[in-house]
């Protein structure tokens, strides 16, 4: 606990001494005693994908897991210790999706880098998807209040592509729901969609009006949903209402044309904190198993 409490007041001194404001609203002893404890939360969940007008039965895994990233580099910083004002606490989360289309698999992985004491959206962004008939690569970078993006796909009507929008990332709010719900920025409020919906629409990179809302769902849930609102699509996290937030579920509805609703799911199975880096002998595949994480 001490060690956290010093991280803690460090974090502070450093931001305040270079007049960047702070994230107010954050019991950060309590954060720190969940998130600074040496391990990543991993959560694995059942995960059923429309793709191709069809649901596809899958698996989805949530990694969160804090670490220190460079500031002017946007990149995992090595000796954190030596990096002094460049070093930044991040809040990361890993995101994969596998599922299989006929006779072939999509996988797919996202990752969010959003600062934990830093009222900022997220720094960095990046998405890929491959599958047997190409892969694909989306990164935004945050400068000043803006977004650098670049695009490589294998799709003609795609191939590279570079450009800049000014919004807030869908993807951050995942990070915000276990920052504290009431980082959440309700309302109506311009947001850049999903990077991974983006692989399935190709929708081109820009900002789409969106409505925030949180909904109390029983004693113990609570779910936020963002429902755009001239962009066919909707999300909705469901999260438990108590510290650390956790995550339960979620859903990505797409209205078609016809007025017809495809709604992908995921339903968590299995969660747990583990320093999963260190856990790569032959030895460790029985923690697969004790998350019902597939072969």
């Amino acid at each position: 606990m001490r060690d956290q409490i010093l991280i803690y007041f460090i974090a502070v001194f450093l931001f305040a001494s270079c007049g960047t404001e702070k994230r107010e609203g954050i019991d950060f002893d309590k954060w720190g005693s969940y998130w600074y404890n040496g391990e990543a939360e991993i959560s694995a969940f059942d995960l059923t994908q429309y793709r191709y007008g069809e649901s596809r039965v899958g698996e989805a895994v949530l990694i969160f897991v804090t670490e220190d990233l460079s500031k002017k580099d946007q990149v995992k910083l090595d000796n954190p210790q030596d990096a002094g004002r460049d070093a930044v606490k991040v809040l990361k989360l890993n995101m994969t999706k596998s599922f299989t289309t006929g006779i072939y698999p999509y996988n797919m992985m996202l990752s969010v880098f959003s600062p934990v004491y830093l009222q900022s959206s997220a720094l960095k962004l990046t998405a890929s998807s491959q599958e047997w008939c190409g892969q694909s690569f989306t990164q935004l970078n945050l400068n000043g209040s803006s977004y650098k993006g670049k695009l490589f796909s294998y799709f003609e009507e795609e191939s590279d592509d570079t450009f800049t929008v000014n919004a807030i990332a869908e993807d951050h709010l995942w990070n915000l729901i276990r920052l504290g719900p009431e980082q959440l920025p309700l309302g109506e409020h311009a947001l850049i969609p999903g990077l991974l919906e983006q692989r399935f629409s190709h929708i081109k990179p820009g900002a789409q009006k969106a409505l925030l809302r949180v909904n109390r769902l029983d004693n113990r849930h609570d779910e936020l949903e963002v429902d755009y609102i001239s962009y066919n699509r909707a999300l909705k996290i469901h999260f438990e209402r108590e510290f650390p937030y956790q995550i339960i579920a979620f859903e990505e509805i797409r209205v078609l044309e016809n007025g017809t609703e495809e709604v992908s799911r995921g339903e968590r199975k299995s969660v747990r904190q583990i320093d999963y880096w260190n856990k790569n002998k032959s030895e460790d595949i029985r923690l697969r198993r004790e998350l019902q994480l597939n072969p």
